[in-house]
Order: structure tokens, then C-alpha cells, then sequence
């Protein structure tokens, strides 16, 4: 029975230490602390930057047309070179003898054209000769003064003059036709060759690359030298798909030269790419800039450009959550609690979003904890 008794005493001091610890825990949990900022009207401002290396408006490869000895190469790598400059002449020795006797063949067919014209000329007096003699035997045979046998024989004389005129006539054509056609045309076609072997720069540039010395026999392959056009340089970046409708060609944009830190160029936009880039939905953009003589081809550089939005409702980024159903959405604070609204978003700066709809400028809206919260939560400010 006494032990009993203990049993029972040891419960109910248990019973008591219980309730005297549940009356020391806490009425409620701790509200979650959140940072405020309003939603307000204003225009986005961004700055967009891509890197790349300058690159040469364009490059040139120099091949010959012919393939002779190289006499005279006149540039050589790193040299600055300009239109119309001579960069190789290939010996024309042997095309100068081509072109003499090519001339003395075209001038022989020339001579011949010369004497066959007088050889017509006078088959064309002995046919007009045997012609008014036949209509003179042909009247006379009527009036019984010549014989028929004298006929025939004027009409005899007046086919051969016939034949001798049409024979005369075409040698002629022939000649002054294909015949010194085909030799005026060996003539042009050496004085081509002998052109050919002047080979000038189409350009003003830099000579990048020279495979061809004095000497040498050029290749109509291989390019003899390389130009580049460096007067103006390339610099090609990735935009990406929300910023490059806002970048258009022609537009100009502030280009740093990671060697020339200390100088700003403007660039010119000259393409603008209409297919996204391998990288995804980044797209290509080239942009031009005139060299002052500091620039070299394969420095580093960067560009940038700054567009401003229309007006509109903004907020901190911070502010932004994922919704249940994969739309944007925003907690607005009001008498203590957060209420969760979905937004639709427009244009974002790296500090800031527009809100095209779902959120009014005179609301205020959580931009700390945002992950922790849910609709309709207590917080404390």
C-alpha cells in the first residue's frame, strides 16, 4: 500500500513538472521578418556589353592568274601596301616573243586582205566589162551584125568574170572575217597574259601573308599574299534574344579596348544576326570601327550600348517569385500580411523589373524572404 502510494506521488509530480513547462512555451511562432520596397513608376534603364576580338573589315588572298618566274616581289609581311600598289611581276620574255610574231601573223593576214580587196576589185571591173559586152553581142544578134556562135562565146566570158568576182569576193570575206579575227584575237589573248603578269593590290592594307619570293614560279593555287583591310575593324559579340530587338543596324554603340583602356570609340552596328548562335538565344552582332592608327587586328575589346523603356510600374528583382503555375508572381504587404499576386513581367535592368500587369504603384511588396513566404502569412516588418 505504500508503495503504492509513492507510485501515485511520483506521477503527479511529473503531471505538475509537465504542465509547468507548458506554460512556459511560446503562444504563437515567430513571424518571418520581411524587407519592403513600393512599386513605382519609372522607365527601365539597361546596359548591354559583349566582348570579342577586332577582326579585319576583310581580308584579300592575292592568286596569280598565270604561271611564270616571279621577277620582282615588292611587299612583304607587315608592310602597309595601297591600291593599285605593284606586289609581283612575272617575266614576260617569253610572252613578249609570243606577242611579236603573233602581231607579224595578224599583219601578213592583213597584207593578204589588202591584195585580195584589189584582186575583187578587179574581178568586179571584168565582170561589169563582160557584162555590157554580152548585152552588146545579145543587141547585135538581133539585127543579124554577129552570129550565135559569137553569143556563146560572150556569155562564156561573162560566167568565168561571174565566177572570178564570187571566188575574189568570198577570199575576201574569209579573210578580213574569221581568218583576221582569229589572229587579232591571239593577239589580244597575249597582250591578256602580259597584263596578268602585273599583279597590283586591289586594297589598302597590310600585308598578312607572303608565300612567294623572287625567283620562284607563282602558283595559280596558292595565294601569292594575303592583304587586310585594317583602315576599319571588326568586333563580333553575342546579344541576347530580349536585348538585340532593341540594338538596330546602323545604331552606333561605346566600344574599350582592353589594350587602350584609357581611349572610347564609337562603333557603327553592321549585322545584326537573324539566326540565334550555337550558344542558344544569343544572336550575332558585328560592329564596325575606324582605326586611328593605335587598333591592331586580334586586340580584345568590349562594347556596350544603353536603351531606355517605355514607361511603366517597377519593382526590385528581388521581389520576384515563381508561382504553383510557372508564372512570375510578387507578395504584396499590407496590415501585416503577404498577399501573393502574379504579374506578367516586361523589360529588367539588373536591378529592377516592370510590371506590365497584375500589380498597382501604389502597393508595396516583399523583397526579402521571398522564397520562405506563402499567401496570407503574418510578417513582420
Amino acid at each position: 500500500m505504500k508503495a503504492r502510494t509513492a507510485q501515485w506521488g511520483a506521477l503527479a509530480a511529473a503531471a505538475a513538472l509537465a504542465i509547468g513547462l507548458l506554460g512556459c512555451a511560446p503562444k504563437y511562432a515567430p513571424r518571418i521578418s520581411v524587407k519592403t520596397a513600393p512599386a513605382h513608376p519609372g522607365r527601365i534603364v539597361r546596359t548591354v556589353e559583349f566582348s570579342g576580338v577586332l577582326v579585319p573589315n576583310h581580308t584579300v588572298n592575292i592568286f596569280a592568274k598565270m604561271a611564270g618566274i616571279a621577277t620582282t616581289v615588292t611587299a612583304d609581311v607587315g608592310n602597309r601596301v595601297t591600291a593599285g600598289q605593284l606586289l609581283v611581276q612575272i617575266d614576260t620574255r617569253e610572252l613578249n616573243a609570243q606577242l611579236a610574231v603573233a602581231e607579224a601573223a595578224a599583219a601578213g593576214v592583213g597584207d593578204q586582205a589588202v591584195q585580195v580587196k584589189s584582186g575583187t576589185e578587179t574581178a568586179r571591173l571584168n565582170l561589169e566589162m563582160a557584162q555590157r559586152s554580152y548585152e552588146r553581142t545579145k543587141t547585135l544578134l538581133d539585127t543579124k551584125v554577129v552570129t550565135r556562135s559569137q553569143l556563146d562565146d560572150a556569155q562564156t566570158k561573162l560566167d568565168l568574170a561571174k565566177t572570178a568576182f564570187d571566188n575574189s569576193n568570198r577570199q575576201y570575206q574569209t579573210i578580213t572575217g574569221s581568218g583576221l579575227a582569229q589572229a587579232e584575237a591571239q593577239v589580244n589573248f597575249i597582250k591578256v597574259q602580259i597584263s596578268n603578269s602585273t599583279i597590283t593590290s586591289p586594297i589598302s592594307g597590310i600585308v598578312t601573308n607572303r608565300n612567294i619570293n623572287p625567283g620562284e614560279i607563282t602558283s595559280m593555287s596558292t595565294p601569292l599574299l594575303s592583304i587586310a583591310d585594317v583602315a576599319t575593324l571588326k568586333l563580333q559579340g553575342n546579344v541576347s534574344q530580349d536585348d538585340v530587338v532593341r540594338i538596330p543596324v546602323g545604331g552606333r554603340v561605346n566600344v574599350v579596348v582592353d589594350a587602350l583602356s584609357t581611349n572610347s570609340y564609337v562603333g557603327r552596328v553592321e549585322q545584326v544576326g537573324p539566326i540565334a548562335a550555337a550558344t542558344g538565344q544569343y544572336f550575332p552582332v558585328v560592329v564596325s570601327l575606324k582605326n586611328d592608327g593605335k587598333l591592331l587586328a586580334g586586340m580584345t575589346a568590349k562594347a556596350s550600348f544603353t536603351w531606355t523603356g517605355g514607361e511603366g510600374i517597377l519593382i526590385p528583382l528581388s521581389a520576384v517569385a515563381d508561382s504553383q503555375d510557372g508564372r512570375a508572381s510578387v507578395f504584396v504587404v499590407s496590415e501585416g500580411r503577404v498577399h501573393a499576386k502574379n504579374v506578367d513581367l516586361g523589360p529588367r535592368s539588373d536591378s529592377e523589373v516592370q510590371v506590365i500587369s497584375g500589380l498597382a504603384a501604389s502597393e508595396t511588396v516583399a523583397i526579402s524572404n521571398v522564397s520562405a513566404l506563402v499567401d496570407g502569412m503574418e510578417v513582420a516588418q
